[in-house]
């Protein structure tokens, strides 16, 4: 009885030896995985396990409309369709306000929406280029090299792009599709509903196409 008591006795002692390795050797383990996936680029680490990490966007609530706080927002960058709402802020609207900008970056996206136009960002504003002033955005057809002299500007226009097309802005045009300056008067203004103005362009929406902003 003795001896099996002494051989339980050691078994035990020995499995409690094998069991405290194992745990040591997974809890390095675990630590090492841990590191690995801490390495990974998000995007990567998003892409392998099957879903995408949204980068963090600006509230609507939280945008304040001066070049301050704009000033104090992160440089932006993008693709194809990036670059061209851009560009359109910069040639368009780079001498308005900074609420201004991003109520026209609103009718380009806007017309993104409605079945009236291009459904792209660069469908909407080369529509018609190639064709003097024939396009929809003149400084696309103008016949004129489209040069930016302005870093500043331009900056400031592409983090507004930015945060328009991540859905940050709140809506400021009521849906609208149309805009011009109050400099001007055109003939297709009296057939169109004006929402609003907003510093020196006034804006109007065509009440035959709906968008999701103005449902």
């Amino acid at each position: 009885m003795k001896f099996l008591t002494l051989a339980a006795l050691a078994v035990a002692t020995t499995m409690t030896g094998q069991m405290a390795k194992a745990e040591t050797g997974l809890s390095a383990l675990f630590k090492r995985e841990q590191s690995t996936l801490n390495s990974v680029p998000g995007s990567r680490l998003s892409s392998f396990l099957g879903f995408k990490i949204r980068p963090k966007t600006t509230a609507p609530e939280d945008i304040t409309f001066t070049k301050a706080w704009l000033a104090e927002q992160p440089v932006a960058t993008g693709g194809e369709n990036f670059a061209c709402l851009a560009e359109a802020l910069y040639f368009e609207a780079r001498g308005e306000t900074v609420k201004g900008q991003f109520a026209v970056a609103e009718v380009i996206m806007n017309r993104v929406k409605s079945a009236q136009f291009p459904n792209s960002l660069c469908g909407v504003i080369n529509q018609g280029t190639g064709r003097r002033y024939q396009c929809q955005f003149t400084y696309t057809c103008d016949g004129r090299e489209e040069v930016i002299r302005e870093k500043t500007a331009y900056v400031r226009g592409a983090k507004i792009a930015r945060m328009v097309i991540d859905g940050a802005a709140p809506d400021l045009t009521q849906g609208a599709t149309y805009y011009h300056t109050n400099a001007v008067s055109p003939r297709w203004s009296r057939s169109f509903t004006r929402t609003t103005r907003i510093g020196v362009h006034l804006f109007y929406r065509d009440d035959r196409y709906r968008t999701a902003s103005n449902d």
